[in-house]
C-alpha cells in the first residue's frame, strides 16, 4: 500500500519535529501555510486541519511575540509528542527478561462503544491479543499504557498486570499469535522501500536544508506510525531475517542526517523572520 501524508498527519509531525521549542512559543498560522506548501498541502487544507487539530484540544490559538496569529501545542498534545519521542527515537534493544504488562478489560454492554475504544486504543500503543479481553505488551509501555489509558478516561474498566510468560507453548510461538508478525513485517518493507533510496541518496549527493526539511518531515511522518504497530519485541521472538531492525537503522540514520538541516530552513518561519 503506497504512503499517504495526511495534511493533519503532517502538522503532527511538523509540530513534533520543529514546533516545540524551550519557551513554548506557538508558531504563526503563516509558517504553518509556508511549510506545509512546501509539501504540496494548500491552505485551505492547512486551516482545516488545524481547526480539527484545535477542536480535539491539541493545538491552542495564541498570539505570536509580534502579534500574529498562531497556534500552541496543548498540555496533552506536549505529553502525547513526548510520549512519542520515547518509542520513535527508542534506539535500546527489548530483553525477554524485562517482561510483560497485562491488560485485563471487561466493559458492560450499555458502554460498549467504550470497548471499541479501548480496543483500537490498546492495538495504537502495541498491544497484542492473548485471549478475549487479555491484551498483552511489551512491560515497558506499562507507563504509557497507564497514561493514555487515564487520559481517555478508561482506566476503571481495566487492570494492569506485570509479569512473565510461564508457558506452555514456547514464547515465541506464543507472541506469532499475539501479533501478526508478517503484516507488521509489511510495513516496515514498505517504509524501506521508499525511504532506504533516499538514505542513499543523501549519503551520495546532499541538498540544501530546504530539501532536508522535506525529506525529514516524510521520513518522520511515515516512521512515527511504525513504532506503535510494531511492539518491539525481542529478538529471540522474531525471525532472523526480520526487516523492522533495519527500517529503525534508515530512520536513525535519516534523522542524523537530515534533522539539524532541515532546522536551518524551518527556524527562520518558526520565530516570525523568514
Amino acid at each position: 500500500m503506497a504512503e499517504q501524508h495526511t495534511p493533519r498527519s503532517l502538522i503532527v509531525s511538523l509540530y513534533g519535529a520543529y514546533g516545540r521549542g524551550p519557551d513554548e512559543s506557538p508558531m504563526p498560522v503563516a509558517a504553518l501555510i509556508r511549510l506545509l506548501g512546501g509539501l504540496g498541502v494548500d491552505a485551505p487544507s492547512v486551516r482545516s486541519s488545524v481547526s480539527r487539530l484545535k477542536r480535539r484540544g491539541l493545538l491552542l490559538p495564541r498570539r505570536t511575540a509580534d502579534g500574529a496569529a498562531g497556534y500552541a501545542l496543548s498540555e496533552d498534545a506536549r505529553r502525547l509528542l513526548d510520549d512519542g519521542d520515547r518509542r520513535i527515537y527508542a534506539r535500546t534493544e527489548p530483553k525477554l527478561s524485562d517482561g510483560w504488562v497485562l491488560a485485563v478489560f471487561s466493559v458492560p454492554e450499555a458502554e460498549r462503544h467504550k470497548r471499541h475504544l479501548l480496543r483500537s486504543r490498546l492495538a495504537r500503543l502495541g498491544f497484542g491479543t492473548a485471549a478475549p479481553g487479555v491484551w498483552i505488551a511489551p512491560a515497558r509501555l506499562y507507563e504509557e499504557t497507564r497514561n493514555a489509558l487515564e487520559r481517555l478516561e478508561l482506566s476503571t474498566y481495566v487492570d494492569l498486570f506485570r509479569g512473565e510468560h510461564l508457558g506452555y507453548a514456547a514464547t515465541a510461538e506464543a507472541a506469532a499469535r499475539w501479533w501478526d508478525l508478517p503484516a507488521i513485517a509489511g510495513l516496515h518493507e514498505e517504509f524501506l522501500a521508499v525511504h532506504e533510496p533516499v538514505l542513499r541518496s543523501w549519503r551520495t549527493a546532499p541538498g540544501g536544508p530546504e530539501d532536508a526539511y522535506r525529506a525529514y518531515l516524510l521520513v518522520l511522518d511515515s516512521w512515527r506510525r511504525l513504532p506503535y504497530a510494531d511492539p518491539v519485541l525481542p529478538a529471540e521472538l522474531l525471525p532472523h531475517d526480520w526487516p523492522g531492525r533495519r527500517s529503525a537503522e534508515v530512520f536513525a540514520a535519516l534523522h542524523e542526517l537530515l534533522w539539524d538541516r532541515g532546522a536551518e530552513f524551518v527556524r527562520p518561519f518558526v520565530s516570525g523572520t523568514p
